[in-house]
Formats: C-alpha cells, sequence, structure tokens
C-alpha cells in the first residue's frame, strides 16, 4: 500500500467517526447538565398524581383589566432561581376558571407558570376560546405581574382545555404553531380536522354522552398529521367531566405531555411510551415523541 492509498483511508476512517460522534450526539437523552429547562427531582408515577416539588402562589386576574379574555387565575411556582414554561388552560361550555382549579395548581407545582382563564362568556363556542387562550398568552408574557413575569419562560409556551375549551385548544394549535404543546380533555369541535405541527395529547372519556369519543376525541386524533407528534389516552368508564376534579390519570399524562415537549426533559418519556394502563380504556400513538 503506498503513502497516498493509506492517507486517503485514514482520513476516510476519520470522516466516519466523526459523522458517527455527531449522529450519536443528535440522538442522545437530553440530561440535567446540557438541557437548561429540565426542572424537579427524578420523576415518578406516584408522585405525578400529586401536587409536585414547588411550592404555589395564586394571581388573581380581574376581567376588567385585562382585553381578549375574561380574567382568571394564575398558579406559578414561588422559586425564584428559575424561569418556567407558561401554560393558558380554558374552561368548558358554562364553566369558568375554578372548574380547571385543580389542574392549573397541579401543573404548576411541577414547574410551569400557568393561567387558567375564565371566558368572555360561559357561552363562548371553541374559535372564539382559542382567540382567548391566545389573548391570555400574550397577558402572561406583557402584562402579568412582575412577580409572574420574573418567572415566565416566554418562549416556551403551551395550551390547554376541558370541552369546548379542548375545541379551542385544537384551533390555537393550528393557529399559533409557536406553541410547544396541548393538552385537548374531553374535547368538542364541529370540525374535526386540525393542521397543526404542535404535539398533542388528547385526552377521552369512554363514558362521553356530550363529546362521544367516537364523534370527537377519535377523528381529532385520527386525522392530526401523522408527522405531528400525537397521543390518545381514553380514561376508563369517565365521563365528559373527568377533568373537572383531581384525576390521577390525567395527572400523570398531562404533566409528563408539558415536560417532555415544553422542558424537553425525555425523563418523562417513560410514563408516554409502551403504555399499558389498567386506568385507561383506549391508548393510541404514533410514537414520534419516543424515538
Amino acid at each position: 500500500m503506498n503513502e497516498l492509498s493509506w492517507a486517503r483511508r485514514t482520513l476516510l476512517w476519520l470522516a466516519a467517526m466523526l459523522l458517527a460522534m455527531a449522529i450519536a450526539a443528535s440522538t442522545a437523552p437530553v440530561d440535567a447538565a446540557t438541557n437548561p429547562y429540565q426542572r424537579g427531582p427524578d420523576p415518578t408515577r406516584s408522585a405525578l398524581v400529586q401536587d409536585g416539588p414547588y411550592t404555589v402562589a395564586t394571581s388573581s386576574v380581574s376581567r376588567l383589566s385585562v382585553r381578549g379574555f375574561g380574567g382568571g387565575t394564575i398558579y406559578y411556582p414561588t422559586r425564584t432561581t428559575e424561569t418556567f414554561g407558561g401554560i393558558a388552560v380554558s374552561p368548558g361550555y358554562t364553566a369558568d376558571a375554578t372548574s380547571l382549579a385543580w389542574f392549573g395548581r397541579r401543573l404548576a407545582s411541577h414547574g410551569f407558570v400557568v393561567l387558567v382563564i375564565d371566558t368572555n362568556s360561559r357561552f363562548d363556542y371553541p374559535d372564539s376560546r382559542a382567540s382567548q387562550l391566545q389573548a391570555a398568552l400574550d397577558y402572561l408574557v406583557s402584562s402579568s405581574p412582575a412577580a409572574v413575569r420574573a418567572r415566565l419562560d416566554a418562549s416556551r409556551l403551551a395550551v390547554a382545555g376541558h370541552s369546548m375549551g379542548g375545541g379551542g385548544t385544537l384551533r390555537i394549535s393550528e393557529r399559533n404553531g409557536q406553541l410547544k404543546a396541548a393538552v385537548p380533555l374531553t374535547p368538542w369541535h364541529t370540525d374535526k380536522t386540525f393542521s397543526t405541527a404542535v404535539p398533542q395529547l388528547i385526552v377521552g372519556a369512554e363514558a362521553d354522552t356530550v363529546a362521544p369519543v367516537s364523534q370527537h376525541a377519535i377523528p381529532f386524533y385520527n386525522n392530526l398529521p401523522s408527522t405531528t407528534p400525537k397521543v390518545y389516552v381514553e380514561l376508563d368508564n369517565a365521563s365528559h367531566f373527568a377533568p373537572n376534579s383531581n384525576n390521577a390519570s390525567i395527572s400523570v399524562y398531562a404533566i409528563s405531555w408539558m415536560k417532555l415537549w415544553v422542558d424537553n426533559d425525555l425523563r418523562y418519556r417513560q410514563f408516554l411510551c409502551g403504555v399499558n394502563d389498567r386506568a385507561l380504556s383506549d391508548f393510541r400513538s404514533n410514537n414520534r415523541h419516543c424515538q
């Protein structure tokens, strides 16, 4: 072998090694040392069914002080050494912010700034609720109390909502592709096809007679683009109003979804991949989040 051939082979080998290292680095789990958004201790399922490690403060938002939505309540971690992703949450038809108070507090206690809104009218339809969710996010970023904004990372925003608020969650996901994640809870909407790249965790309820899963949650899931990370969980023998009270399954899956996509925290994939949960009557996933 002449010196030129040996040099070429050496260069090719080095190039192959560098490429392999680059690929490995791009797919390696993000740990605390390299992920600036990782928050809280290593998760366990038992920890996710109860309030988390952060002490939570609340701030009431008067409808007279805001534009575009009806006020509500902000739940936020009191810790000042970290910033947190923000989540706007819409209640369902005829309901107000108190109907999802447990949900807002639960999310905040695991490391998020959460605004559960009151709507302009209790009878607002989903697309109006989508606009109100956007107005709530804008308020969080630009006009919320200084103590809230000091803890908010405005680059990491997400949404959730119940019933018509869930339909609004799907609609705002379509309108605002900058959102990091969405969680429609027993969602209702007359439109069954939403085109969005925002990762969606859709929660259905097996015994839902208001928004039957066969007419709402499942078509929403099925018609989302195959390229969109998506999961469908169906609560066994649960009603449309399951999200209105403390629910262990909603807690586990919603927190894990927000942690994975808002915080880039791969520690939570264990609760979303290879799921075998007796509390669910159905589970579907395109596993985009498990790769």
